[in-house]
């Protein structure tokens, strides 16, 4: 399985309201105000509101053996998008980048530095596995990075580079988005999961209409260039392979309690890539 990475632009601020300031005991307890003040203050309509209680309810059952970055880390990611825009590409994680080039690695700003708890959770400040949080880029290294990337030559290179095939466009949209907004950029895996053959079925775990659509765009086209070299490789007639293609999809959406306090799944917006997309 590949890594369906996306960017998130948020300050350490807004992580703190969003998430840390949230009691979890009152959750527990089913007192949920904090979340439904959070949810008017942003005006989020009542479906994302559940969406946004939902993610809530599965972090107070984090475990202190469970990795940071597949829990809290993702969790986060995931919030993020219920309350603004945020950036999508295919396979190319700044974590990775990191791996293969250390000197990267000055650019971000690890979660011990400015969660407001210490964890017994194991952090790696990195993506770790999918459904993943990944590394944390600060306002101000949003801006050094960006100013790097124009005025060195080597930096320039290397993300080229790294965020081939035209995503560097989207990296570089997501980092000029955070550095309007004064924010920071968090990475994550798996917060959405565009299927190239069909966008109309795609999976998403936070507001898929907060996703920007260039990057799942930009990978739909290269799968289909894909699929094109193979038909013509193997002298199939044009369209062979995306005919016959299947992908098996589950759209992730929050699961509520009925007045008998049994389990539902909320009913979904309907065509998240249809309205986007107009397709």
């Amino acid at each position: 399985m590949g890594y369906d990475v996306s960017y998130h632009p948020i300050s350490e601020d807004q992580i703190k309201e969003w998430y840390w300031d949230i009691d979890f005991t009152k959750i527990l307890e089913n007192d949920f105000s904090e979340v439904e003040e959070v949810a008017k203050k942003y005006q989020l309509d009542d479906f994302y509101k559940e969406k946004y209680l939902d993610t809530i309810k599965h972090a107070t059952n984090v475990k202190p053996e469970e990795m940071f970055e597949v829990s809290h880390g993702y969790f986060i990611a995931v919030i993020q998008g219920f309350f603004s825009k945020y950036f999508y590409t295919r396979g190319s994680a700044f974590s990775f980048l990191i791996d293969d080039d250390a000197f990267f690695e000055q650019y971000i700003k690890s979660w011990q530095e400015f969660s407001p708890f210490t964890f017994d959770n194991p952090i790696a400040n990195r993506i770790v596995q999918n459904y993943s949080s990944g590394v944390y880029i600060p306002k101000e290294n949003v801006v050094a990075l960006l100013n790097d990337y124009h005025t060195n030559e080597e930096v320039k290179s290397k993300l080229d580079a790294f965020f081939s095939h035209n995503r560097i466009a989207i990296f570089l949209k997501a980092l000029e988005a955070a550095k309007e907004l004064n924010v920071g950029l968090l990475e994550a895996t798996e917060v959405v999961e565009p299927n190239p053959m069909n966008l109309n079925d795609s999976v998403c775990y936070s507001n898929l209409f907060n996703c920007d659509p260039e990057g799942a765009l930009l990978y739909q086209e290269a799968v289909m260039e894909q699929f094109k070299e193979i038909e013509k490789r193997e002298n199939l007639a044009p369209n062979t392979i995306i005919n016959n293609a299947e992908r098996k999809v589950i759209h992730q959406e929050p699961i509520t309690t009925n007045k008998n306090n049994e389990s539902e799944t909320s009913k979904a917006k309907p065509s998240f890539w249809k309205r986007l997309f107009g397709s």
